[in-house]
């Protein structure tokens, strides 16, 4: 029965997976579902101190190798992908993952980030301008999807005319992030892996010779007590910040307007109020996480309410979940653009938690804003579709009409 309710494959459970989930919680938080192998995590306490309870990981190669972990080793082909993604911090842990945000947060500050304010916010006016004058169009592709390509395309210091070169990547590589992805999508991953990887080295070696006002420069040039990133380190820094950054921006954009249509009486109450912008993103981000579920490798035995969850066991993490938990969020299937508080978890938690949590909110506060002022009238065109996808959760497109 309960596998029956958790089905990540099935297209009505990534359409809604909430009252799935209301129920999970209720009876049977922590379960194992056969068909991924995972034990699956609903409520917003057991994920909360999951994320932060150190005798789990997003790798176990600091501690044994796959076999030893019990796990089957990966493909030869798959290598280039991995070993482009172990480069950057996201799949590694202490003490590589230590030394790695350290040297990469020494140059993404937050003083940078701010400082990309002003640029953000007159792209998103120049783009949120563009679609009012056309009298609406798609949503995502329009504004959502060219706004974050664009601002970490200039903040990496990727040349113009080389960015449309970067969603396709990026969405090729996130490909793999999907549960038991097809061999044509771990193909095409490794495919973008080799030539995104590729073209990064070739600009991290002339930003090395030849440093600009950029991160990638700034990258190529940090040191602390005389330790430097790798090249490989540098490039799975810029692939992880564009994939990471990229990616749920534009679901979380396209997942937040569908939330604002669907609950009329908030958008307008937002349009009335523009002051209420953070707390609306903030609630955007809880309402319908672009990110839904994160997966942990269990490296010592732990104990989840009650559940005995062994040593190279997998959880997965349901963010989508907790952020709905009504023992933490009053009336949690209700949208309110000014929720406060609202400890939602759709960045993480622990020493995994976003780096790039500041410029997102950023991005998203900017897009809103440029959108509330172009088309205060903006309306739905026609009811979207979501992608197939459950980990990167997302719309197909977003047709609105002004």
């Amino acid at each position: 029965m309960t596998e029956n309710l958790y089905d990540p494959w099935s297209s009505e459970f990534v359409a809604d997976p909430y009252p799935a989930f209301e129920r999970l919680r209720e009876t049977d938080p922590v379960f194992f579902h056969e068909p991924t192998g995972q034990w699956v995590i609903s409520r917003y306490a057991d994920v909360d101190v999951l994320l932060r309870d150190r005798r789990l990981g997003r790798s176990y190669l600091h501690l044994a190798t796959h076999e030893e972990f019990g796990q089957t080793a990966e493909p030869e082909f798959l290598r280039p992908f991995w070993d482009l993604v172990r480069a950057g911090m996201l799949d590694v842990e202490p003490p590589v993952h230590t030394r790695l945000r350290r040297l990469v947060a020494k140059a993404f500050t937050a003083r940078m980030v701010e400082g990309l304010r002003p640029m953000v916010r007159s792209l998103a006016e120049e783009l949120a301008g563009g679609l009012a004058a056309r009298g609406g169009g798609d949503l995502l592709a329009e504004v959502a999807e060219p706004l974050p390509v664009n601002v970490i395309a200039e903040m990496l210091g990727v040349p113009a005319s080389d960015r449309a070169l970067l969603r396709p990547w990026s969405a090729d590589i996130c490909g793999m992030y999907e549960l038991n992805p097809s061999r044509e999508a771990q193909e095409t991953a490794v495919r973008a892996a080799v030539e995104f990887s590729a073209y990064l080295r070739e600009l991290a070696r002339a930003r090395r010779a030849d440093p600009r006002d950029d991160l990638i420069s700034a990258l190529a040039q940090v040191a602390d007590e005389g330790d430097r990133l790798t090249e490989d380190e540098l490039v799975g820094t810029c692939v992880l910040l564009l994939n990471a950054g990229h990616e749920a921006t534009v679901n979380a954009t396209g997942n937040g307007w569908w939330a604002l249509f669907r609950n009329p009486g908030e958008l307008a109450r937002l349009r009335a109020d523009h002051a209420l912008v953070p707390t609306a993103v903030e609630e955007m981000l809880r309402y319908d996480t672009p990110a839904p579920m994160f997966e942990r490798w269990v490296l010592a035995d732990i104990e989840v309410a009650g559940v005995h969850i062994p040593k190279g066991a997998e959880v997965a993490l349901q963010f989508a979940s907790a952020n709905r938990d009504p023992k933490v969020f009053p009336a949690p299937a209700r949208m309110d653009v000014a929720r406060d508080p609202n400890p939602h978890i759709s960045f993480g938690l622990g020493i995994h938690y976003c780096l790039g949590a500041p410029l997102a909110r950023i991005e998203m506060a900017e897009s809103l804003g440029a959108l509330l002022r172009a088309a205060p009238g903006m309306r739905l065109a026609a009811e979207p579709k979501w992608k197939p996808g459950y980990v990167l959760r997302g719309l197909q497109g977003l047709d609105v009409e002004i």
